[in-house]
């Protein structure tokens, strides 16, 4: 019984001693979570210029599952409700977001076949989307950190 039972007690200590030094996996960064606005960034010429925290009472918060986000927007000054609802991407660092339907004062400013594309800098808890003009210049960015 003891030719068998230290022998496998020594496999079974060194499987557990090899795991437990191996490296543990990367986790792949991802933006599935739940993120709330904590200031913007202005641009100019590419470079920071101004940055604005969320004003006191504000939120604004981003959920976002495996293919679709769900942002909203409070203000306790402002009447006007804000929310959307879509799908987004994320490829080759850049997010894009595709509306399907939103209040009814953003769907004033955009219709569902706009796609908002953003830059994107994603960290394991915190991530920026950067906005660029027309003219292909950075102009101002949202930045969020994750609450969940």
């Amino acid at each position: 019984m003891k030719r068998i039972f230290y022998p496998l007690l020594g496999i079974v200590l060194a499987a557990f001693l090899l795991a437990a030094s191996s490296r543990p996996v990367q986790q792949k960064q991802t933006l599935k979570g739940v993120w709330e606005m904590v200031n913007q960034y202005t641009y100019d010429n590419g470079m920071i210029i101004d940055s604005t925290n969320t004003i006191h009472g504000t939120r604004q918060v981003k959920m976002y599952s495996e293919s679709k986000v769900m942002w909203s927007r409070y203000n306790p000054n402002d009447s006007v409700e804000w929310f959307g609802y879509g799908t987004y991407t994320v490829k080759d660092g850049f997010l894009e977001e595709r509306l399907e339907y939103a209040s009814y004062r953003m769907m004033q400013i955009a219709d569902t076949t706009q796609v908002f594309r953003y830059e994107l800098d994603l960290n394991e808890n915190s991530f920026r989307q950067i906005a660029y003009d027309n003219d292909g210049e950075k102009y101002y960015s949202e930045n969020y950190r994750r609450i969940e």
